[in-house]
């Protein structure tokens, strides 16, 4: 074998010197956005905008960031809505982390299938893309413990992923970063052992230098962690100077002024919005989006003293986002169209604000004093009528509601009709069911005289005479009277296509038999409550505004209020459930008024259409030939089939 030369064998030495020396080489002094601009790249499959980061593409950015280095600071709040790169922010201090100031790290997410999906999805592009994460973490390897789906080693610490859900992770990894991502969503209880959060905290104390960060879009007002993590620190807001008068202020919805237009098409709402602007809370001048977006911008503490106790927050919603427009933003809005969940939806994720309705539900007495004297039947803003009935063992309750523009609702009557469902007729009291036909068939009349008719009724099914309401529901399809079902529980639509069930009776031998078909909806009555409750805070007539009439016979006295607020929705054991409030012996009325509103929702009537026929002098002729063809369509079809025309 050739001998080295002397030459070669120095090489050697150095290249094998250099690589141990590199251990010992001293980090950059450098902060995270300088790391971040310098080495972080966006990966492709997870950025609109993939390539080098540039921080100055996410000002808003900066201080978070700067505080993930300040010796003085132990733990960092950000609540942010969707859009404004807070998991990419988490990301740049996690990568800086490793490279720059090693130790262990724990990044924590709703769940553990969270936790390994942003592993595969985000992590793992970003230790490929970003040279310096490359050449620390190995790939993951499938024997080896050390690079794994969840664990990533590195020189000086690990970096560990998991799920709230998962306690033995949370209570057994010593760390010195804690990132906690989507904490509003995390479980209240780590598997019986207690608050994940502080489970987490209990790691870091033998740490003196330890970071914390809390990340997390806002959910319900007064049971949300990120708000009480919030209110612990700084109380940051990103604000924008006024070009007026040089005030710096927050953006949110509540300082957005808009004009839009409505049109309807295929039977669905669209929106064009016409103009949209800032209104200064300071001044009360107007400025553009593009006005304010390219306006100096600043954090602004309302809480400075929490800087020493260690504690920044900071708070950013959409319509500072470099890639939300306020038209999409303000569109999404108008197109929840007063449903609670998709407006929930919004003021978490776009709004970036927590979830409370306008103001608190009136007592009893107080809607009592709302009550207008209406001067005929139907108001004027009454388009569409629907009735809900609730189906009790000794009677039928029944509301009659009138549907406006931008869900404006008028109670039109409430009423009882005593009497057992599968009472028949007798010479000297008719059954519940003709009483009923009674209020279906009326013709409701305005001041001027024109008349309208209920649309579409919805009967509860429920109780002790589900077969009794299926067939009277399917000797009345004609009139548009429905079967309903109500299904109290999370995450069930407030309404679904019908379905067919079966009409069964006995006969005199006591045996069951099919002898019909009836159409049966099903209702997500947990939806449908919280939409009323909604509706029922709003304060000023209007869009979601209810109006009751004080008008005696019309049947909305004390007792109607008490069962309509005779529920609360409340919190227990991490679900959402409702709950009857002491005194409210009652909750028809709540029921009753609930089926009226989902019959409105399946309905789906075109009201412009209908304003448009109520203006007309003619509409009782429209009536008229429109009540000819339901007969004649009735000749050509059986009893129990579905109408075609609904």
């Amino acid at each position: 074998m050739q001998k080295k030369t002397t030459e070669q064998t120095i090489k050697d030495i150095n290249r094998t010197l250099k690589k141990s020396i590199a251990n010992f080489k001293p980090p950059e002094q450098i902060t995270v956005e300088e790391w971040s601009d310098r080495y972080r790249k966006l990966s492709p499959e997870n950025s609109a905008e993939p390539g080098r980061w540039r921080t100055s593409r996410t000002p808003h950015l900066r201080e978070p960031m700067a505080a993930f280095t300040d010796s003085k600071i132990r733990r960092i709040v950000v609540v942010a809505s969707s859009q404004v790169a807070k998991t990419e922010m988490l990301m740049n201090m996690m990568g800086y982390a490793i490279d720059i100031d090693p130790g262990p790290i724990m990044w924590v997410t709703p769940t553990q299938d969270n936790a390994e999906d942003f592993s595969k999805r985000r992590i793992a592009p970003m230790i490929r893309d970003t040279k310096p994460l490359k050449q620390k973490i190995e790939p993951s390897k499938a024997r080896s413990r050390d690079n794994t789906v969840l664990k990533k080693k590195y020189p000086g610490g690990m970096l560990t992923m998991t799920g709230s859900n998962s306690p033995a992770n949370l209570a057994s990894t010593p760390c010195r970063y804690v990132f906690g991502d989507e904490i509003d969503r995390w479980t209240k209880d780590a598997g019986g052992e207690g608050d994940p959060w502080a489970l987490l905290e209990a790691r870091t104390t033998t740490f003196f230098n330890h970071k914390m960060v809390q990340v997390s879009t806002p959910t319900i007002k007064g049971n949300s962690a990120i708000e009480t993590a919030f209110l612990t620190g700084t109380q940051e807001y990103w604000s924008a100077e006024c070009p007026h008068c040089q005030e710096y202020n927050f953006v949110s919805f509540d300082t957005i002024n808009y004009k839009h237009t409505t049109k309807v098409v295929g039977g669905k709402k669209q929106y064009e919005i016409q103009k949209i602007d800032f209104c200064c809370p300071q001044c009360g001048c107007l400025s553009s989006e593009s006005e304010i977006k390219k306006a100096k911008h600043k954090w602004i503490a309302k809480n400075p003293d929490a800087y020493k106790k260690g504690v920044r927050s900071f708070w950013i919603n959409g319509f500072s986002s470099p890639w939300l427009t306020w038209e999409k933003i303000i569109l999404k809005f108008l197109e929840a169209d007063g449903d609670p969940e998709k407006l929930k939806t919004v003021f978490n994720t776009l709004f970036g604000q927590l979830w409370e309705d306008r103001g608190e539900l009136l007592t009893d007495d107080q809607m009592m004093n709302n009550r207008e004297l209406y001067k005929a039947e139907l108001p004027d803003g009454v388009l569409c009528l629907t009735c809900g009935v609730d189906t009790q063992d000794n009677r039928l309750e029944y509301e009659v509601v009138g549907h406006g523009f931008f869900g404006e609702k008028w109670g039109i009557e409430k009423g009882v009709i005593a009497g057992k469902p599968d009472a028949p007729d007798k010479p000297e009291i008719e059954s519940v069911w003709h009483r009923l036909d009674r209020v279906i068939d009326k013709l409701w009349s305005y001041e001027n005289g024109k008349k309208l008719k209920i649309s579409l009724t919805f009967v509860d099914s429920g109780g002790h005479y589900t077969q009794e309401v299926y067939e009277e529901c399917a000797r009345r399809i004609n009139k548009r009277v429905f079967a309903i079902k109500g299904k109290a529980k999370e995450g069930i639509p407030y309404t679904a296509p019908p379905s067919k069930v079966n009409i069964v009776k006995e006969d005199k031998n006591g045996r069951k038999k099919v002898v019909g078909k009836a159409w049966l909806y099903v209702l997500g009555v947990d939806s449908g409550k919280e939409r009323i409750m909604s509706s029922l805070k709003v304060q000023e007539p209007g869009a979601r505004y209810y109006h009751f009439p004080k008008n005696e016979e019309k049947g909305y006295d004390s007792d109607y209020f008490n069962g309509l607020l005779s529920e609360k929705m409340t919190y227990k054991n991490g679900k959402w459930k409702w709950e009857k409030l002491p005194g409210h012996a009652r909750n028809e009325p709540l029921d009753c008024r609930n089926y009226a509103n989902a019959a409105f929702w399946v309905l789906n009537p075109n009201l412009e259409r209908i304003a448009e026929r109520l203006k007309s002098d003619n509409l009782e002729q429209i009536m008229e030939k429109k009540q000819k063809k339901k007969v004649v369509k009735k000749q050509k079809r059986n009893n129990l089939t579905r109408s075609d025309d609904w």
